[in-house]
């Protein structure tokens, strides 16, 4: 997959996903999406729209028939600015096919307000304990 990905071999990075392949974005459902041809029409775009577009393995880790992987993808789009997203991808692979997956992959923020701002903003609506 890296390989078809870095080569922008649209072919050969459908090819690794099965016909019926199922994808989760589980912190964004309305993402999912089945079959592959929906893969071809995502890359597609995204070898179109980031022309140098790179993947990066970090890590990965195999159980039996899964597949756990830590991504960093970068690029530069068509329509300017900086493209850098890193995450999680769980692959569950049948024969020698990715069957699905659940992506946990997002665009890198470089500038924030830092940790204490982050818990603030996780933790601003959950009930408070008097005691």
């Amino acid at each position: 997959m890296q390989r078809a990905q870095n080569a922008h071999d649209l072919d050969a990075l459908v090819a690794c996903f099965a016909e019926d392949y199922q994808s989760e974005q589980p912190v964004h459902p309305d993402r999912g999406f089945t079959g592959r041809e929906q893969v071809r029409k995502n890359w597609g775009a995204i070898f179109r729209g980031i022309p140098d577009f790179r993947a990066d393995l970090l890590r990965s880790a195999t159980t039996d028939d899964t597949v756990w992987s830590e991504w960093h993808w970068q690029g530069t789009p068509v329509a300017g600015g900086k493209f850098e997203w890193r995450g999680i991808m769980i692959l569950g692979i049948a024969g020698d096919r990715i069957a699905w997956a659940r992506l946990y992959m997002g665009p890198v923020d470089q500038v924030g307000q830092g940790i204490d701002a982050a818990v603030r903003d996780m933790s601003h609506d959950l009930p408070r304990s008097d005691g």
